[in-house]
């Protein structure tokens, strides 16, 4: 008893296996033998293939950790130069990721460049009233000073026009000289005395090489030979300090010129003198590279359009430029136009088809022929303000008005187209150099002429269109500068007296209730046959 207390206080807290112990147990227990340990330990059949499943678990578990430490030796060992090439990739991918993150940061400032230019653009557009129609307009001019840090503009150029007076562009000036320089061909359309005669000789100047010896490279057409000559001197001024060959298609030129040996670089004329050259004279045209068509609604009139085209085709350069300036550009034209002209942006400068808002206009109801004489007597007892230019619907009337005024002490001339060129050239010289106060004129003179200072315009007879009545005006408020307008009207004239009034409306003038009442005539022009001008009894 003392035994058994005595071993269970040693083996307090020890565990043994009896199953392995088995033998050993037997020896120390009291009573019956032990059973054959043999028998006693050994296990089941399920517990057989239980204890062999967990052994075979355990191989494999250990071959796994055997096999995957083994290929990790191996990577390791055989990785010491790909670590290099994996670092170097690495650091590729993250400079390409840099690359691609700097490129798209550029593109992002590249298009906010482009829309902040956009929305320059836009504001200058608003602010000189210019309307553009086309695609990829370039961006106006903010001053002259663009032309040499956009375009490379020569600095000759531009002391020329300091010289000249030309501060700061006009807003047709502003837009049709980038579309020109960029390459477009271009519609213009803006009012009387708005500039646009330097408008297409500037980009002229810039592209074209003087002294060249190819042929002519560009044809400016006018409607009359008056604004033919002018526009020579214009593009004469605007050249000096460069050896351009700028000629004027004169009568003899046109008959009897050697064009094979002459150089040429600009070529002024009217239609007819020009297509007669190219046909009879062998003028070659075909390595021009700009056409300007200066009055050009009026160059597509009827009986001009068929020499328009034949000098179209004349000029058969494939890259030449094409472009169309006027005050006014009635949409039948502008149709007309589009079938010779590429991808052409349309430019309109105000409203398409009205005066300038410097003119002052008056509608003045003269009730007879008798009445009109009259009322232009009284008009210069009040006030005559030289130097006037006096419209009349033709040459006779034109003749009749200046007889009439050779009685008054008003220094009257007339022109017409019955005096020769030098007739015609004297009285025009005469207007500006102020020996001439007072121009009697028909039609011929109302298109493009630029007189310095014209301070008062008279619409003697009523004008037959609405365009007719934006030319004759137009004389005046030149180049900033105020101007007066005065037509007279009969009771003949009434049907047509909407016409022109739309145009003093939309010029800002004044126009009575009852005028603007009457109906509006389409398409039709107005030319009544008059009562002779005088005031003389008439003969026995």
């Amino acid at each position: 008893m003392e035994k058994a207390k005595l071993s269970s206080a040693l083996f307090a807290g020890t565990h043994f296996d009896r199953k392995r112990f088995a033998g050993d147990f037997s020896r120390f227990r009291q009573g019956p033998p032990a059973p054959d340990v043999a028998s006693a330990a050994a296990p089941s059949p399920e517990k057989k293939r239980k204890r062999q499943s967990k052994a075979k678990a355990k191989k494999s578990k250990k071959r796994r950790a055997e096999g995957a430490d083994s290929a990790s030796d191996a990577v390791e060992g055989f990785s010491v130069f790909k670590g290099l090439a994996a670092k170097k990739d690495e650091d590729d991918s993250e400079k390409k990721v840099e690359t691609g993150k700097s490129e798209d940061s550029e593109v992002v400032r590249r298009r906010k460049e482009v829309e902040r230019e956009i929305e320059r653009a836009a504001i200058l557009r608003k602010k000189f009233d210019i309307h553009i129609s086309g695609q990829n307009v370039p961006a106006p001019l903010e001053n002259f000073e663009g032309l040499v840090s956009r375009y490379g503009c020569d600095s000759y150029l531009v002391g020329n026009l300091s010289k000249l007076g030309f501060q700061e562009p006009t807003p047709i000036q502003r837009q049709a000289i980038p579309i020109l320089l960029s390459g477009r061909e271009c519609f213009a359309c803006a009012p009387t005395g708005s500039g646009k005669t330097l408008a297409f000789l500037f980009p002229i100047l810039m592209k074209i090489k003087p002294g060249s010896k190819e042929g002519v490279k560009a044809v400016i057409l006018c409607p009359t030979r008056e604004l033919a000559a002018q526009t020579t001197r214009e593009c004469k001024k605007l050249a000096k300090g460069r050896k351009f060959y700028i000629k004027l298609m004169t009568k003899d030129l046109s008959k009897s010129g050697n064009f094979k040996d002459m150089h040429c670089d600009i070529l002024v004329s009217t239609p007819l003198r020009l297509d007669h050259a190219a046909q009879k004279r062998d003028l070659d045209l075909s390595r021009v590279e700009y056409l300007v068509l200066d009055e050009s609604d009026k160059l597509f009139e009827l009986g001009f359009v068929e020499v328009i085209d034949s000098v179209v085709k004349a000029c058969s350069n494939p890259s030449i430029i094409r472009s169309l300036f006027s005050a006014t550009l009635p949409d039948s034209i502008e149709t007309l136009a589009r079938t010779i002209m590429h991808d052409a942006v349309r430019v309109i400068v105000g409203r398409k088809n009205s005066a300038s808002s410097l003119i002052k206009q008056k509608l003045i109801f003269a009730g007879t022929e008798k009445g009109k004489l009259l009322a232009l007597r009284q008009s210069f007892a009040e006030s005559l303000n030289p130097p006037v230019l006096i419209f009349v619907q033709s040459k006779e009337r034109a003749k009749e008005l200046y007889k009439e005024l050779a009685f008054d002490d008003v220094r009257a001339d007339v022109i017409h187209a019955d005096l020769d060129e030098e007739q015609r050239q004297d009285a025009v010289d005469n207007l500006r150099a102020g020996k001439t106060w007072v121009l009697i004129a028909t039609e011929v003179i109302a298109r493009g002429m630029d007189f310095k200072g014209v301070n008062c315009v008279i619409n003697y007879d009523f004008p037959e269109s609405a365009s007719a009545y934006i030319h004759r005006i137009g004389r005046s408020g030149r180049a900033g500068r105020s101007g007066e307008a005065i037509t007279f009207f009969t009771e003949e004239d009434k049907p047509f007296l909407r016409n022109i009034a739309n145009v003093l409306i939309s010029s800002g003038c004044e126009v009575p209730s009852w005028i603007k009442a009457l109906p509006k005539l389409k398409r039709k022009k107005h030319r009544v046959n008059r009562d002779p001008i005088s005031t003389l009894p008439d003969e026995d």
